[in-house]
């Protein structure tokens, strides 16, 4: 018996990292998985790869009408839905706050923030009224500000942890657990892209000093990350709500 035997199950941003570690583990463990993302391709890859009991659906986690159609069809295929992780994020530019494009701030809050919300407006009473587990994937950037350029990220990973914890307080009463993830400098296409802004040409100089700041002096991997989500969202974190779990090779001690 699987430890999601038979859970039905959303991922945003399920075609890549994170998201797709994830995918392949609540598979391996028995839950019925919907994956979701804007890119057809990856996401067809992704639920093959998974297998039978994967499928998925193109949506754009900032546009409620994607949300409500992801949902809609969740419910409709698998008769509920248990576990929701979103996981979708977008990390921007890289740019001091006073130069950084206004257009750019708009799509990070966009897909990070709004993105969230949307999913646990339309999560929250596709789980009612079993109950369910929900866990919003922010960043370490939750609760440091590391490195420069970044204020967009920042603010948006903020934000995500006030809105898991303000939704874990109303649904508690619901028997929806809800709680946050923090995963460090994970190897991922994220972090390639935050290495090559930081030190353009040369990204294996900023993948250096990445790592030499983490106690761990590694980058973590998609399936650590995936294991920390599993555990939240299988009925072992029971009594798991409005947590926020930090795997970051120590950086949070820091």
């Amino acid at each position: 018996m699987g430890r999601l035997q038979d859970k039905r199950a959303i991922i945003t941003g399920g075609g890549s990292g994170i998201g797709l570690a994830a995918a392949r583990r609540f598979a391996q463990e028995g839950a019925r998985v919907v994956i979701a993302g804007r890119r057809e391709q990856p996401l067809r890859d992704a639920a093959r790869e998974c297998g039978p009991g994967a499928s998925y659906v193109v949506s754009d986690v900032s546009r409620l009408e994607d949300n409500r159609r992801l949902f809609e069809a969740t419910v409709s295929r698998l008769g509920g839905l248990d576990v929701f992780i979103a996981n979708a994020g977008y990390e921007g530019v890289s740019a001091p706050l006073v130069e950084y494009p206004l257009e750019v701030f708009d799509e990070v809050m966009s897909v990070n923030v709004r993105g969230a919300f949307l999913g646990l407006k339309c999560a929250i009473p596709a789980m009612q009224p079993k109950g369910g587990s929900i866990v919003i994937v922010s960043s370490i950037g939750g609760i440091k500000a590391r490195g420069a350029g970044n204020s967009a990220y920042i603010a948006a990973k903020h934000a995500e942890i006030g809105l898991m914890r303000t939704a874990a307080a109303e649904c508690a009463p619901l028997g929806i657990r809800i709680n946050c993830v923090l995963p460090g400098p994970t190897d991922t296409r994220m972090i390639r892209a935050i290495e090559e802004r930081r030190s353009p040409g040369s990204p294996e100089q900023a993948r250096a000093a990445i790592m030499a700041s983490v106690p761990l002096k590694r980058y973590g991997t998609p399936e650590e990350m995936a294991e920390l989500i599993l555990f939240l969202a299988s009925d072992e974190a029971s009594f798991c709500t409005g947590g926020v779990y930090a795997a970051d090779g120590g950086l949070s001690a820091i």
